[in-house]
């Protein structure tokens, strides 16, 4: 049985890694007492996928998981043992069982959509120039792990929303594919906006259908 979760990292999970928080939800599923499968040979591992790595300090509303179970059980039965055995700051948001043979959940993640609240105000019509001549720029070449690439092409969509209180922040959908993938601190940087200055949340991971 495979079963997908979509679920929240808030609050202090925003500060643990992608191999803790996979190692969180196996010491979950285990306290569920939940029939996790796992692989098979020298070195058994669980059969849970994370779809897509979350930078430390981000929080999210829209992660998602795949896990394997050795038996049939209902998706309420599921959703009830996790939920309570879940930290505060992990919720499950939807659960469902999938087709086995659907490809690896890591291969089907096409983008992924962000909220980023600014700490340290930036006039509207100033942030506004600066999103809009980012994106009428035919490239973007940044630098990461030493080897140039083109940021340009990774963003799908850069907005400034304003508040009816005139609250400011910017929403992004960035590419989130394998060898392609946006990071919202370089499109920060490129706005000459300091990742450390702002709150970010991923909202969304977008599929393929």
């Amino acid at each position: 049985m495979r079963v997908r979760i979509t679920f929240t990292k808030q609050n202090a999970l925003r500060y643990i890694g992608h191999l803790d928080l996979h190692q969180l939800w196996e010491r979950t599923i285990r306290r569920a007492d939940l029939p996790l499968a796992y692989s098979q040979g020298f070195h058994p591992q669980p059969k849970i996928s994370l779809a897509a790595a979350l930078p430390l300090g981000f929080s999210s509303r829209g992660e998602v998981l795949d896990m394997r179970l050795k038996e049939n059980m209902s998706v309420e039965d599921i959703s009830k043992r996790l939920s309570d055995n879940l930290p505060v700051d992990v919720k499950i948001i939807n659960i469902e069982e999938v087709e086995e043979n659907l490809p690896a959940l890591q291969t089907q993640v096409l983008s992924a959509s962000y909220n980023v609240q600014l700490t340290e105000p930036v006039e509207r019509s100033e942030l506004m120039r600066r999103v809009e001549s980012l994106m009428m720029s035919e490239s973007i070449i940044r630098e990461r792990r030493g080897k140039q690439y083109d940021l340009r092409p990774l963003i799908e969509m850069l907005s400034v929303i304003t508040e009816a209180n005139g609250n400011v922040w910017l929403k992004m959908t960035l590419a989130a594919r394998e060898g392609a993938t946006g990071r919202p601190e370089e499109v920060l940087l490129t706005l000459d906006i300091e990742p450390e200055t702002t709150l970010v949340e991923r909202t969304r991971l977008i599929f393929i259908t």
